[in-house]
């Protein structure tokens, strides 16, 4: 039978090419819900081109649009994030592709894990948030987690058969982005549409500019702890540029197994939504002779101080990565929007993890409350900042 598919963040980069790669295997996949937030244009077409069964609308302002344009094809409408979040007990799902922004998909994934659906994950920041609660649930549930970035899809690939043999350590890769080997006189002058030129990937605008500043990285160090059960002295990061090998596992007797490929995130979206099976791609083959050389660097950590940040957060625990994601998402926010620097960046989050007062034990309720406090505190921070200090 084909696996139905859920896919939250139906017209972001991850959605749109996870469709991209049901369409090409029609025998083995079908939409079962689709859900944006706000693009009603494009959900449409979605919506009309793969017929699937419900279909939700985060603005609820645009409700109104999105039903009339799918009432001619017998599909169910709903709009906001509540309906979203009871739509995740459907018995006609298979498995939740959760490919929406920062911190907004911890609620849904929460409830998908909760009914027992195996969440394709591509939303780091829930596990970053609420790693602990999050594998909690899926373990008491018997859900599983299936990694869809491309690094804990590697790391996830290389563990296949190794169930008795215990990691020493996991090597993630990343590719510099665009501005590796660039000083902080260069980065204090960076604009926006500089640091959305990503060198390798495609991607949407806030993980481009975390992989401008490194904390995309650092995000992954925190998801991988969680996802593969991990120490942080386990988890090391090497700047590879050509961005082949996605990433490895060291195990106890010095062997080291990689996954490679191509920089293209239909592999590893194909990967966890066929799980276990491997199905034929028509995408672009690997060439060796068209990459001669993989090299491999330390990442400068001093001048792109949210990486260094991100492990003392992930040594830390408790609700430090859930104050670091809130104030990021913010700070990328308020970056984009020409409010403040680059380099201004950590500078926000680090106000937060100083201003917020850390704990350990938390439920639900308490991470929404610290992300809301952190959001709050960022905001604050960067308007005071605009008042005494001008951005140039």
């Amino acid at each position: 039978m084909k696996k139905r598919i859920a896919i939250l963040g139906s017209t972001g980069s991850i959605g749109t090419q996870a469709l991209d790669v049901i369409a090409a295997h029609p025998d083995f996949f079908s939409v079962e819900l689709l859900f944006a937030n706000s693009n009603a244009d494009l959900l449409i077409e979605q919506s009309t081109a793969f017929k699937p069964n419900v279909v939700i609308i985060g603005k609820k302002e645009l409700f109104d649009k999105v039903n009339t344009a799918l009432s001619p094809h017998s599909i169910k409408v709903y709009a906001g994030m509540d309906s979203l979040i009871q739509c995740m007990n459907m018995e006609t799902l298979d498995m939740v592709l959760a490919a929406m922004m920062g911190y907004a998909g911890l609620l849904p994934v929460t409830e998908a894990l909760k009914n027992g659906k195996p969440v394709a994950i591509a939303n780091k920041e829930t596990l970053v948030v609420a790693g602990d609660l999050i594998t909690k649930i899926a373990a008491e549930n018997k859900a599983a987690i299936l990694p869809v970035d491309s690094e804990h899809s590697a790391i996830f690939q290389c563990l296949q058969g190794e169930q008795i043999n215990p990691i020493r350590k996991i090597i993630l890769t990343a590719s510099g982005g665009p501005f590796r080997g660039k000083d902080k006189n260069f980065l204090n002058t960076v604009t926006p549409q500089q640091a959305l030129k990503h060198p390798n990937w495609s991607m949407g605008n806030k993980i481009t500019i975390d992989s401008a500043t490194l904390m995309n990285k650092g995000l992954e160090m925190i998801e991988a702890k969680w996802l593969f059960g991990l120490k942080p002295e386990q988890i090391e990061v090497i700047v590879h540029p050509q961005s082949i090998i996605h990433s490895m596992v060291e195990f106890e007797d010095g062997s080291i197994k990689a996954q490679m490929g191509l920089p293209d995130m239909k592999l590893p979206i194909q990967y966890a939504l066929a799980y276990p099976k491997r199905l034929a791609h028509g995408y672009t083959n690997f060439d060796f002779t068209l990459f001669p050389q993989l090299t491999f660097e330390k990442p400068d950590d001093e001048t792109f101080r949210c990486l260094s940040m991100a492990r003392q957060v992930m040594i830390a625990g408790g609700n430090a990565p859930c104050i670091m994601n809130a104030a990021n998402e913010v700070a990328v926010d308020a970056f984009l929007n020409s409010q403040i620097g680059f380099l201004e960046i950590p500078v926000v989050i680090e106000h937060c993890l100083d201003k917020i007062s850390q704990s350990k034990a938390l439920s639900l309720d308490d991470y929404q409350r610290f992300d809301r406090e952190s959001r709050e505190a960022a905001k604050h921070f960067i308007q005071h900042k605009s008042i005494t200090s001008p951005v140039r």
